[in-house]
């Protein structure tokens, strides 16, 4: 009985892990849209970025990345073809330099782990 509770209790915190890294069922970076390729090329050049917002932190309060310190996340808008604000799509870089990458079509809805 006590080791069916470890296990389940286990797989609780476990699933709930999985499920705020978003690393499961990462997204390539060839299968982003073509304006996201382009925000992850200047991010990887360190800019410049077409808009001032491009490189603030990012603060996750809705915890939907996994926690770290205020500062490890930025935020870089996608552009939307279209849209005639920034739209709702946005790569999430953790970590300076930038180690994890993250997209979001859905303004910080979800995300998807980009994998380089």
């Amino acid at each position: 009985m006590q080791r069916l509770l470890c296990a389940l209790i286990g797989a609780a915190l476990f699933g709930t892990a999985l499920a705020r890294d978003n690393s499961v069922g990462a997204l390539p970076a060839a299968q982003l849209p073509e304006e996201a390729r382009t925000t992850l090329k200047l991010i990887d050049a360190g800019g410049p970025f077409p808009y001032r917002r491009d490189g603030i932190i990012f603060e996750n309060r809705e915890r939907r990345l996994p926690e770290h310190a205020r500062g490890y996340y930025r935020e870089y808008t996608v552009p939307t073809p279209g849209s005639k604000d920034r739209g709702a799509r946005r790569i999430i870089t953790g970590d300076k330099p930038p180690l994890v990458f993250y997209y979001t079509a859905d303004h910080y809805k979800s995300f998807r782990r980009i994998q380089r």
